[in-house]
Parts: C-alpha cells; structure tokens; sequence
C-alpha cells in the first residue's frame, strides 16, 4: 500500500501532499462566502474557513463600519475592535501579539479588514487578506455586471417605438365600428405586446414565451402593413423550453420588420426559425430587405454605429455576458442581399432559469 511521504517539525502538525488540494478547497468556499460582500449573510462562514486555514482561535472580519463578525472567541475583544478601527482609517496593517490585523481593499479603496487572533504571522494575514480582497473584487463586479444587464433591459423596454404604438392604435380604432370582434381581438394583442414588453419580468424566460411575444407583435404588424408583410414561423418542439434572457428575441424581430420591411413599398418577407443543433439552440431572424455592408453590422455589434440598429448591440452584450464569447448574435448581410441574425445559446446552462 502506498502512502504520501509525510514531514514532521518541532511544534507543527504532519503535513502531507493533500493538503495545498484542502487548501485551494477552503480557499474557494472563503471566496465563494464572501459572493455577497462583508455584509451578506455568507461573512461568518468566511470568518469560519479563514480561521481552520490559518489554525487561529479567532477570526473577525470587519465591513466600514468597524463591525466585526467573528468566528471563535478573540481573548481581547476591546483591543481587537481597536485594532481594526486603526487600520479601516490607516489603511494599513497592525500587528499587536497574540493579534494581527491588515486592511482590506477593492478597487484601490478600504472596504473592511481582517482580525487574526492566536500568534499568527502577519505575513500569513497579509496573504489571506490578499485572497478576501480578490473575492471582494470580484463580487463588486459580479454586482456591477447585473446592475449593468438590468440598466440594458430597461433600455430594451423604453426603445418601443413609438410610430408603431400609433399605428397598431390606430389600425384597431379603424376597425372598431366595420369589425368589432377583429378591433377586440387586435386589442387584446397590444395589451398582451404591452405587457410583456414593460412588465417587470424575472431575468429569464423561455423560447416558448418568447416565441408567443414574437407572435403576437407579428399579428399586430399584419393588421398595420397588411399584404406588405409577409412571415414564417418556424420552431422545433425540443427547443421550446430552453431559457433565455428576457427580451433576447423580440426586438430583433421588430429590427427586422422595422429595416427589412417597412422601407420598401412591396413590404417583404420575415423568417423566423428555431432548432437545436447539437448542444446549442439555434435561432435566425432573417429578412429579404435592402441589407447593409458587413462594415455596418459589425458597428452596430458592438455599439458604434448609429442607433437604426434596434437593440441587437443590447441583447449581444447581454447573451455574451450570461453565456461566454462563444455564443451571443452573428449578422450574416451584405447590400441588396437582406440580412440575417442568428442567435446561438446552449441548450442548458447552470443558474439560467425563468423565474
């Protein structure tokens, strides 16, 4: 039987190969506590990993308060609130044995600091303190990266045009004495555009519930364009459930109608197709409009053409950010060619749920 070499020194545990594997393990659940900062509910847990990795009898982390949330019991608690007091306004590090303390910053500011109580070296707070300072780092931009999402869907929601609005409000009030049941039936499709549209949503939803939005904005861009447009719906049944970000597919469908369509006096033809293919939902909206430089569909990609682009440098952004580099939108265009968008995102992916 095998055994991993061991080493014995005066005062100190045996320590073995396995334990720099136990250690990277702690150091991502200390990481992975702090995901809500030295506020959240997840800091006493942290205070609890970071005292078993440093063999200390106490731990305190402290937010800018000088609260300090411990594990263990410090033998000096009035002198370790000190001692944290004098670092969050030094922004420094204090040792005071058997106490050690050290500032903790994110994006080159103090948010808090660490108390090590028990003989600790300061050099090993240092490197802790240095490892709770990434994981902070990291959970003001993972904060920064939902507040920026929520601020792009908000912007989705306020580009409903308004020219449309007026046109499907006036077609239906057209009809509301020759046809009554169609004026009715047109009305229930606006308030249901409506309110998916600027209803709060959760972040996600699903192919399905997407689809019926395209649906319903379709059927009321027939009653406006009438003959002038013309469209195809297509979507496989195993792809109806796959979730997706929230307003991911209507607005390039309204781009479409708005650009590919509206212009030319014979209207046109929209596309729109879902399938899987292998591990990804693949979804295209496709027009026989004027189309555009490839040039121009880049710069409207990734945000620096002018604003006729409705939406799709918006739901780039927002697919690549909740799915990686390797999905989001490509546009396949080229002048008098019409133009199409293809969306590409995995069938499952872990914590994109509709809610």
């Amino acid at each position: 039987m095998s055994t991993d070499p061991v080493s014995a020194e005066p005062g100190r545990r045996l320590r073995t190969r396995a334990e720099p594997v136990a250690t990277l393990r702690a150091a991502r659940a200390i990481a992975r506590d702090l995901s809500d900062g030295l506020t959240g509910s997840g800091v006493r847990a942290s205070a609890r990993g970071i005292r078993r990795l440093l063999g200390a009898r106490a731990v305190g982390l402290a937010d800018l308060s000088g609260s300090l949330t411990w594990s263990g019991r410090p033998h000096h608690p009035a002198t370790a609130k000190a001692l944290a007091d004098e670092v969050l306004h030094a922004e420094t590090q204090r040792s005071r044995p058997p106490l050690a303390a050290v500032a903790l910053d994110a994006d080159d500011e103090v948010v808090g600091a660490i108390v090590v109580d028990g003989d600790i070296p300061l050099r090993a707070v240092r490197e802790v303190a240095l490892l709770v300072s990434d994981a902070l780092e990291r959970a003001r931009l993972a904060a920064s990266a939902e507040q920026a999402a929520q601020s792009e869907l908000r912007a989705l929601r306020a580009e409903i045009s308004p020219h449309f609005v007026y046109n499907a409000l006036t077609v239906i009030a057209s009809q509301v004495k020759p046809d009554p049941d169609r004026s009715r039936e047109l009305l229930l499709d606006f308030a249901d555009y409506i309110r998916y549209s600027l209803a709060k949503h959760g972040e996600y939803t699903t192919v399905a519930d997407e689809f019926h939005a395209i649906e319903t904005y379709l059927a009321l861009q027939r009653a406006v364009l009438g003959e002038r447009l013309r469209v195809q719906v297509r979507v496989a049944p195993d792809v109806l459930a796959v979730p997706l970000p929230y307003l991911a597919l209507q607005p390039l469908v309204e781009n479409a109608i708005r650009h590919g369509v509206e212009p030319n006096a014979d209207g046109g033809l929209v596309q729109v197709h879902g399938e899987a293919e292998g591990n990804d939902c693949v979804i295209s909206i496709t027009d026989d409009g004027a189309g555009m430089d490839p040039d121009t569909a880049a710069r409207l990609l990734d945000g620096s053409g002018d604003d006729t682009g409705l939406g799709i440098a918006n739901v780039d952004r927002r697919l690549r950010t909740v799915y990686g580099s390797w999905f989001g939108l490509v546009i396949e265009t080229a002048p008098g060619e019409g133009t199409r968008v293809i969306v590409r995102v995995p069938l499952f992916q872990p914590g994109v749920m509709p809610r």
